[in-house]
């Protein structure tokens, strides 16, 4: 079972989000398509695993750096022996960065080849993991950034209406939130990421600004991302759980932020982070440490079922999955996966359980 090709592939598929998005760590202002990169890897039997990286305005450093880098460096090898491909991939490149754009490619790779120990197997990923506790688990609708009261309103509202429970928003302004909020009512989850704008004292300010309004997690404070001792001093003077976790990618640093006592939620991303081999044991460090994990899942293709078989095997009873609330246009794993009230179906084929629908990549492709 030799790795025979790595393939790279972009996809832009156009989205409608009930009003138009502001600018955000994303990309810009009025966003009208998500691009996203798969990463298909054959191996010389016919296998076939499908995996994928975090996306965006980003994809094309990690397109190269799987191209020219990484996939050189796999072809020949045991398909089979993903940890230490992806350690050997570690130390060879260790040098050019410990996150972005190779850890991003290595992550889709160890996802990739999941997917072809469990087909080889006969068995889905989550088997692999010890098995699922649960073969549906609730989703709750991730916004884009809208910046505007009434957008945000209607977009809330457009969720409780496809029976969300549980929401996130992306808003920085208080208005905004308080909007949101209002919105939904007292009986609705929310959740704010807030995708790391503020100072200490900043975030300090506005998490008691917000604690009357009920977050269920308040989502990377702080910048920089990785100042661990500043989101344990916020954490202590704040009402509202603290969760991080999705700009790490090393073990070490999970590590360093739980014996800092910096989250009550951890929030490892599997396409950024060294795919399902690295995810496990950032599971089991967070159960060493009393810490929930939220897998953060801003995907659409295997980087989110990476995150739904991990998550139905290793998770707690209230770990829910994200689910990019942007209306696509076509579905990268077709319809089977999207969340019916709310909920979202454990896939228990073999492998990742669903294969990127090649009509979609074929209409969308763009390299």
């Amino acid at each position: 079972m030799k790795i025979e090709n790595i393939e790279a592939i972009v996809l832009r598929i156009p989205f409608s989000v009930g009003g138009i998005s502001a600018a955000g760590v994303w990309g810009g202002a009025g966003m009208q398509a998500a691009d996203s990169l798969l990463v298909k890897v054959t191996t010389d039997d016919g296998l076939v695993g499908w995996g994928e990286t975090f996306g965006f305005v980003g994809i094309p450093a990690v397109k190269a750096a799987i191209e020219q880098m990484l996939a050189p460096a796999c072809i020949g090898r045991d398909a089979a022996q993903i940890e230490a491909i992806g350690l050997d991939l570690q130390r060879r490149f260790h040098v050019f960065g410990r996150s972005g754009a190779i850890f991003y490619g290595l992550s889709a790779l160890d996802i990739a080849l999941w997917d072809i120990c469990g087909k080889a197997a006969g068995l889905p990923i989550h088997r692999l993991l010890g098995g699922a506790r649960r073969d549906r688990l609730p989703a709750y609708a991730s916004l884009i950034r809208y910046a505007d009261p009434e957008s945000i309103a209607t977009n809330v509202r457009r969720a409780m209406e496809d029976d969300y429970r549980s929401l996130k928003l992306h808003e920085v302004d208080l208005t905004v939130i308080r909007a949101a909020r209002d919105a939904a009512g007292p009986d609705i989850e929310i959740t704010l990421d807030t995708n790391c704008p503020w100072t200490l004292h900043e975030a300090i300010d506005m998490a008691q600004a917000l604690e009357p309004l009920s977050l269920r997690w308040l989502e990377e404070p702080l910048w920089p991302p990785e100042n661990f001792s500043g989101l344990a001093a916020l954490r202590r003077q704040c009402g509202i759980p603290i969760a991080a976790g999705e700009n790490a990618t090393t073990l070490m640093e999970f590590h360093h932020m739980l014996g800092a006592g910096a989250v009550d939620i951890l929030q490892p991303s599997p396409a950024k982070m060294g795919g399902i081999s690295a995810l496990r044991k950032v599971f089991a460090l967070a159960e060493a440490h009393n810490t929930q994990v939220m897998v953060h899942t801003f995907y659409d293709g295997p980087g989110l079922l990476a995150s739904i078989h991990a998550t139905a095997a290793l998770g707690d009873a209230e770990a829910m999955i994200e689910w990019r609330y942007f209306g696509m246009e076509a579905q990268v794993l077709g319809d089977t996966i999207v969340p019916q009230a709310g909920m979202i179906a454990v896939p228990d084929g073999p492998g990742l359980g669903i294969d990127p629908d090649p009509e979609v990549i074929q209409r969308y492709r763009v390299s």
